[in-house]
């Protein structure tokens, strides 16, 4: 599970907003609410949604796709996912049947089994030998399944999300689990294979089916998060030992031979060439001059200090960088030789000693020394305790007159860099390497890409785009034709591997979060990590919106697997609230928060238990049904209008190349602020037709607060500052709180419109939190390992509710934490129109409001 898509902050500024204040100065908030959704609770009532789900699942056939969206045998089917990962795919019988039903509940109609393949028993399906599945755990697995199909769950099964290949041959720095290795070692992909066949065709005895037989799979996903390109892109493969790079060098002369009869063609085709060095560039580049040209950027907190010393390497001066206070990114310390006019048509060479206090991992680049500072070349480089030199050749995307050569991503921990007798000069070879021949070329290294000329980093795109696509039509045509397995098939998740690579299988994916934990140390550790404390809600640009729409491809269902807003977050409520709205008015055909638990047995946690698991925050559960009601009643409808790019192959081959594998629309012309009001996304095929209308958009994306208007839901997330807001008839008014924000939904669970006749969901969450979190700052960004201890708290949030019926006609009760009534709420008039206040005194966070004919 990695974390791209992350988005920052940009324009926060430019609305004008502040989520910091919340109630008037001086006056205390009223106490938090102890409130914990029970763990096996599926009871009755306004919250219970499971009516909306057809059960059980797969009754009507298997999931097909028709006209680019699921269809269930006979209906459109929408899902919404929840994910399970590691101890939680494999839940005591008792716990499996009362979790199935708790999720059917909240409207959960699909669960996304995920890193089945980490671990052996009891967090894993692999026994104790990490290759034969474990008889105990494929029997849990099996009773899970068949409780959620009975329950109208259907299910998602991952292959290949985090298994470790045994005795293959590692190396320092390379991707977790193989990650794009797998996508062309033909041993890794032969234990693919061998487990996908292991699994599928298993027996499941609860409901009596294979799963390549059984109609509740409804999807299988081939490699969560993994996938050549991206992988070579970010240099994580650079260092691969002889084992796998000969293999690629192998498959890479193959296709260059299919492609060209003979060297000449091939030299001529790339246009290698070689340009003599000219002059030095940089104004003092061997430090003789001490700092002189030199610029060291501190950023965000940072502290570091630049000096040069005369006893560098060969009694060279040599500039030292101590770094004594790491920054929040690493770019946060870098340093940088502006005043460099580079052009984009002519190579440079590049040429540097450098060390570090421990083995480290740098950025150099060549970039704008202006806004909007543009990358125009960059490669990683990996130092050592030992004085090495490194040279690249490259030619720059475009040309600038005001450009600068940088050593970045300095900044992510307490570090000592030294560098010495650094040179910049126009010229170089392009094209070959030294003792390069037709049927010799080598496996082309990230770090190396800019000293191939453009036509032949080019054709390195195409051939990693045909071996994709082998890789990935390869396997569905095992899980299809050898296995016979009936489910669609996911390849994996855009943004790793490239739209016109996915297209070839069944469905689109994705994943998306929205202020990731980020760990400036070692990854993932408990005790050194932030997320950053802000909301989402009518931020300009749209968040972590535009950039899943964009990345769509019209005719192929489309899929948001991995949705979330993490932990310990105060405003998270928002989360699947604003995704179910924007994949309705996207027209999408799937989302799954990350993840429902990741826990073994430990059901009953009361209180948040981590980043990402969802199952007891009680105000992102709370918000689940409105949510259902939205995506997948279809209460918000698609956007009226649409708008397509239409790449050509080699538009998209050339987007990679300058960019990699993230394409998306907006690399093809259409702006990304259509993305909030439009239909939008890549079509490949170029003559989809797209229906267009010019009916009312149903939602409004404002400076700090997101509206949702329809018949049968409204919603107000964001700012109370900007409220009252009259939603058709319907106004609601959110009072002053903690953070002076909150979201608040009505849903119609029975009835034709809210202010008819019928019952009314209301949900009204804003800031949460465990019962003594460890916070570390003032901005709540971090509790380390202090997450504190149950009942997890809520505050009551107070708003004022005018419904445009008689107030004779109207009662109101708060409702427990199992969603029975547990108070009733005054009922006043304002004239003609009914007003419902709630607020901290009912101690909760839904309510049901009954209008009577």
């Amino acid at each position: 599970m990695v974390r791209l898509f992350l988005v920052g902050l940009v324009g926060l500024a430019s609305v004008g907003l502040s989520f910091k204040g919340g109630l008037a100065a001086g006056k205390e908030p009223p106490p938090l609410i102890p409130f914990v959704l029970p763990w096996d609770d599926h009871g009755a009532g306004p919250t219970n949604v499971s009516a909306w789900l057809d059960k059980p699942a797969g009754a009507h056939g298997p999931v097909v796709v028709k006209d680019g969206h699921l269809f269930d045998g006979r209906k459109r089917l929408r899902l919404l996912g929840v994910n399970v990962a590691f101890g939680a795919n494999f839940p005591k019988h008792d716990d499996a049947s009362k979790v199935a039903a708790r999720m059917a509940k909240f409207g959960i109609n699909c669960v996304r089994f995920h890193h089945m393949d980490m671990q052996t028993t009891p967090s894993g399906v692999f026994s104790k030998d990490g290759c034969t599945l474990d008889p105990s755990q494929l029997d849990k697995l099996d009773f899970f399944i068949a409780e959620l199909k009975k329950n109208g769950i259907y299910t998602d099964l991952n292959l290949h999300v985090s298994r470790t290949y045994p005795d293959r041959p590692k190396w320092e720095g390379m991707p977790g689990f193989f990650k794009g290795v797998d996508n062309f070692d033909p041993s890794m992909i032969a234990m693919q294979r061998q487990y996908a066949r292991d699994l599928l065709t298993h027996r499941n005895p609860y409901t009596k089916t294979r799963y390549i037989d059984e109609p509740a799979v409804a999807l299988i996903e081939i490699n969560n998060e993994n996938a050549l390109i991206q992988d070579w892109w970010g240099g994580r493969l650079d260092a691969m030992p002889s084992v796998y790079k000969d293999e690629l060098a192998r498959q890479w002369n193959a296709w260059l031979s299919a492609k060209y009869p003979d060297a000449e063609s091939l030299r001529r085709a790339w246009g290698a060439f070689e340009t003599p060095l000219g002059a030095e560039i940089l104004a003092n580049a061997d430090f003789s001059q001490g700092l002189k040209g030199w610029t060291l950027e501190q950023h965000e907190g940072a502290k570091a200090s630049a000096k040069v010393e005369p006893n560098g390497p060969g009694k060279k001066p040599a500039l030292t960088i101590e770094v004594q206070q790491p920054g929040k990114e690493s770019w946060h310390v870098q340093c940088n030789h502006p005043g460099i006019r580079l052009e984009g048509d002519r190579p440079y060479t590049l040429s540097f000693l450098a060390k570090s206090d421990q083995d480290r991992r740098i950025i150099v680049s060549a970039m704008q020394a202006h806004p909007p500072w543009t990358t125009l070349w960059s490669a990683p480089v990996s130092l050592t305790t030992i004085w090495q030199e490194y040279r690249f050749t490259f030619q720059p995307s475009a040309g600038d007159t005001r450009g600068r050569i940088g050593f970045g991503g300095l900044g992510s921990e307490v570090a000592r860099y030294q560098l010495a007798d650094v040179s910049l000069k126009a010229g170089g070879v392009l094209g070959f390497r030294p003792g390069e021949a037709y049927g010799r070329i080598e496996f082309v290294r990230k770090a190396e890409f800019s000293a191939r000329t453009a036509e032949g980093q080019r054709d390195w795109v195409r051939f990693l785009c045909d071996v994709e696509t082998r890789y990935w039509t390869g396997m569905a045509r095992f899980l299809k034709d050898d296995l016979k397995a009936g489910a669609l098939i996911v390849g994996t998740q855009m943004g790793w591997s490239p739209p016109q690579v996915q297209a070839n299988l069944d469905v689109i994916d994705s994943h998306a979060y929205w202020q990731h934990p980020h760990f400036p140390g070692k990854p993932w550790d408990p005790d050194n990590w932030t997320v950053k404390n802000l909301p989402m809600a009518g931020l300009s640009g749209g968040g972590t919106l535009p950039n899943l729409g964009l990345a769509r491809v019209q005719g192929k269902p489309f899929l948001c697997t991995e949705y979330n807003h993490a932990a310990p977050n105060t405003y998270s409520s928002e989360a699947f609230l604003l995704l179910a709205t924007y994949a309705a008015l996207q027209d999408w055909d799937g989302i799954f928060p990350f993840a429902y638990s990741h826990r073994l047995d430990g059901w009953d946690e009361g209180r948040i238990p981590s980043f990402f698991d969802i199952d007891q925050h009680p105000t992102k559960m709370a918000t689940l049904p409105p949510a259902a009601a939205i995506f997948l009643r279809g209460d918000v409808p698609p956007a009226p209008m649409a708008s397509f790019a239409r790449p050509r192959s080699e538009q998209l081959i050339e987007a990679i190349r300058r960019s990699g594998p993230g394409v998306r629309a907006d690399a093809f012309g259409v702006p990304r602020d259509q993305a909030l009001t439009r239909r939008v996304g890549l079509d490949l095929e170029g003559s989809q037709e797209v229906r267009q209308s010019n009916g009312p958009l149903p939602w409004s994306w404002q400076d700090g607060v997101v509206t949702v208007d329809t018949p049968r839901s409204k919603v107000v997330i964001g700012s109370v500052k900007s409220g009252p807001f009259d939603l058709s008839g319907v106004t609601i008014d959110p009072k002053p709180n903690r953070q002076d924000w909150a979201a608040i939904t009505l849903t119609s669970i029975e009835g034709d419109a809210i202010g008819s006749p019928g019952r009314i969901l209301v949900t009204a969450t804003g800031f949460v939190e465990n019962t003594e979190m460890g916070w570390k700052d003032a901005e709540k960004t971090t509790v380390g390992r202090d997450w504190g201890k149950r009942p997890s708290l809520v505050e009551g949030v107070p708003a004022t509710i005018t419904l445009p019926v008689s107030a004779t006609k109207v009662r109101a009760w708060a409702l427990d934490e199992r969603g029975g009534r547990q108070s009733e709420v005054k009922v006043r008039a304002s004239g003609s129109k009914a007003v419902v206040e709630i607020g901290p005194a009912a101690r909760t966070l839904w309510y049901e409001i009954i209008i009577i004919r």
